[in-house]
């Protein structure tokens, strides 16, 4: 019998290396890679307000993630596995995803991308103005600081219920 298919869970703060972390996971596994980013650039960039509105981001996340979730589970229920780069800054949120895909009888194994805010800050600063692989929109400083403002790192029970792994 093989093993269940297995759903990475990358978490981190902005600029902490979730993507590239999860681009090195998708190459070892042969997994999918769903990016919340890569869903919200292609569908909703062009609508996107002037000026950065969080409940026009937050609403359109959540319409992603079920899609995102859903998708990846049908590819666990035919073995194959699957990283989730949604960035998971909330624990309720982490746990959600969690439980659906453990009732869908799959592995879970949540990556803890634990990076210093003043190094995080660094890297985006450089992927703003490299506007490299990675890159997919400009992070401004206060979009960065709103996002270390509602940012759950995962706690130790977290780590062990998820078969966390963290990621310097």
């Amino acid at each position: 019998m093989t093993a269940p298919a297995t759903f990475h869970l990358v978490c981190g703060s902005t600029g902490a290396g979730k993507t590239t972390h999860a681009l090195r996971l998708v190459q070892e596994f042969g997994a999918l890679h769903f990016s919340i980013d890569d869903w919200m650039v292609r569908l909703f960039g062009p609508d996107q307000p002037p000026k950065h509105d969080w409940p026009w981001i937050a609403e359109r996340v959540a319409r992603c993630e079920s899609p995102i979730v859903e998708t990846a589970i049908e590819a666990g229920k035919r073995s194959v596995s699957s990283v989730l780069d949604l960035g998971f800054p909330r624990a309720d949120q982490r746990q959600r995803i969690a439980q659906q895909a453990q009732a869908a009888g799959l592995a879970v194994r949540l990556h803890f991308i634990d990076v210093p805010a003043e190094e995080r800050w660094r890297r985006v600063s450089g992927r703003n103005d490299a506007q490299g692989e990675t890159y997919r929109v400009t992070v401004t400083r206060p979009m960065s600081d709103f996002i270390e403002s509602i940012w759950q790192p995962p706690s130790a029970n977290e780590m062990v219920a998820l078969d966390g792994v963290r990621v310097a």
